[in-house]
């Protein structure tokens, strides 16, 4: 997917480590930063028992979930395979920061 642009705000999906950095699973995450062949990321998890951030269905996921702004890495970005935008997230995103 490195020929595309992302911006702030893109909900991607990549491939991120297992702790045991030996396989890769598949995971939502939204975007906050892009910069040549990396981007930082914050994890979303469907665990609602999570801190962060509470997305609803309707804000363009498959289930209910939780943005973990607390897990914020960088990956590069062949490791990203699907791209989407919820206008809806991005604007709960910014209320959220604004409001912090």
């Amino acid at each position: 997917m490195g020929q595309y642009e992302l911006a702030f705000g893109d909900i991607i999906l990549v491939e991120v480590p297992f702790t045991d950095k030996l396989e890769m699973k598949l995971r939502p995450a939204l975007v906050l930063f892009e910069e040549k062949s990396n981007v930082i990321i914050a994890g979303i998890t469907s665990n609602l028992k999570m801190g962060g951030i509470l997305l609803s269905k309707s804000e363009g996921l498959i289930v209910d979930s939780v943005l973990k702004l607390n897990y914020i890495f960088t990956v590069s970005k062949n490791r990203i395979k699907k791209k989407e935008v919820c206008e809806n997230l991005l604007e709960k995103f910014k209320i959220c920061i604004e409001n912090f």
